[in-house]
């Protein structure tokens, strides 16, 4: 071999240790870049296990369906507790699964976005059965627990959770538009407006043609990154954003009409529309609601289908003896205008759910969840009869002519009590006497 193919091979040997070396580099370089990838997401999956506020199969119970605190509820069949979480004695809650929502709930796949939704329904592979789709629904209207309780009591998942709630709401909602006891619904014959006028001027006797008061509800509503739903549900008086609600409740405690869903910047005179609509053609001569000397009372074509107590600065003329009349007028509309402040609290009192900002960018799902309440609010009142108005009212229409003048004598005592410790409206009250 010459002196030159010798230096020729030791040159190829010396590039092939040289791109070894370089495999081998790229190789070490390869693998600390994955190594440290991996190290980066487990350290991001630790920090989100350590953060996340949800809860995963291995903290909760087993199963749903034994084990769970809502088992223990369930089996127990006890109206106390039926009523403290959900609002309902068993025997409604029996009623309610009877009415269609077992039907309803067993008859459809649960919509979901990763399945489509035409195909069989697979009631035996579900979470919950019926009893605890409806448990599931009324604990979170009832109250204000995050998602994280549910899941605990329920011992599901945090995506079961949210798929069953939608599914079971609008099970609900359609169970309750059939049942009679749940039905939202203006008089539509006179006797009604004629049985409602009685029971309330059993209690007022000058207040005979009421048949119900009005008010409007204002709910509070998540704020928007949208500037015109910003715009839209801000209320200016409030200083706060909100969806409005106009609500008319009969003497028995029970809602007769409500507009809801509107946003926070209308005025109430807007909202009320539908109902003014009504007291326009559907309520006979003779017949009013009663509402708060701020609600607006409508245009000419209904003067006089909504009365309200008197206004400050307004100024009383007439005798002695009419302006007396009157002033129990008064006393009267405005004893009975608080019922409207009783329904009010009855629905916020009894929905914690409404207590808390609304989604404001789900409208579909806002309306779904405000009908359901009212809805269920009536239901609660017919069947349950644990409602402050019809107590008040029912009680009285029961009671003796005896009983009665002795209760509107204590009437007269309170409220003429309450006028003379007024130390305000009564300067802006200015009655003038002629002869």
């Amino acid at each position: 071999m010459d002196a030159a193919t010798y230096l020729l091979l030791q040159d190829m040997e010396d590039d092939a240790e040289e791109d070894d070396k370089e495999l081998l580099n790229a190789q070490l370089s390869g693998a600390l870049l994955i190594a440290g990838a991996e190290a980066g997401r487990e350290l991001k999956a630790e920090h989100r296990r350590q953060t996340r506020n949800y809860l995963c199969r291995p903290q909760l119970p087993p199963s749903s369906h034994y084990g769970t605190a809502w088992q223990s509820l369930a089996d127990s069949r006890n109206d106390r507790a039926y009523i403290t979480t959900m609002g309902f004695d068993v025997k409604t809650f029996e009623l309610i699964i009877r009415s269609g929502f077992e039907e309803r709930w067993l008859a459809g796949p649960i919509p979901r976005n990763d399945a489509s939704t035409s195909g069989l329904a697979r009631p035996g592979a579900r979470s919950l059965d019926t009893w605890g789709a409806l448990g599931l629904v009324l604990h979170y209207l009832n109250s204000t627990m995050t998602e994280i309780s549910l899941q605990q009591i329920f011992g599901l998942i945090p995506t079961t959770v949210s798929r069953y709630l939608r599914f079971g709401l609008t099970n609900l909602l359609e169970t309750l538009r059939a049942m009679p006891a749940a039905r939202i619904q203006w008089p539509r014959a006179d006797d009604e407006f004629l049985i409602y006028s009685n029971i309330i001027s059993a209690r007022h006797p000058h207040l005979f043609g009421a048949f119900g008061s009005i008010d409007g509800l204002n709910l509070p509503v998540q704020t928007s990154e949208d500037p015109d739903i910003e715009d839209a549900t801000y209320n200016g008086w409030l200083s706060e954003h909100f969806i409005s609600s106009v609500i008319v409740f009969s003497p028995l405690g029970v809602i007769l009409d409500v507009n809801f869903n509107a946003p926070g910047s209308w005025h109430d005179s807007r909202v009320a529309q539908p109902i003014y609509q009504k007291l326009r053609g559907n309520t006979p001569d003779g017949y009013y609601l009663i509402a708060d000397s701020a609600f607006p009372q409508g245009a000419k074509d209904i003067s006089g289908r909504i009365q309200a107590p008197i206004k400050s600065g307004k100024k009383l003329r007439g005798t002695e003896e009419d302006i007396e009349e009157h002033f129990a007028y008064d006393r009267e509309l405005l004893s009975y205008r608080q019922t409207a402040e009783w329904g009010m609290r009855s629905i916020q009192g009894s929905f914690g759910r409404l207590r808390l900002p609304l989604p404001t960018g789900d409208t579909e799902f806002r309306a779904l969840l405000l009908e359901t309440c009212f809805r269920l609010h009536n239901l609660r009142t017919r069947e349950i009869g644990r409602n402050q108005i019809q107590t008040v009212y029912m009680a009285e229409w029961r009671r003796t002519n005896d009983d009665q003048r002795i209760w509107l004598d204590f009437e007269n005592i309170v409220f003429s009590e309450q006028r003379r410790i007024d130390r305000v409206s009564r300067f802006h009250v200015f009655p003038e006497y002629l002869n």
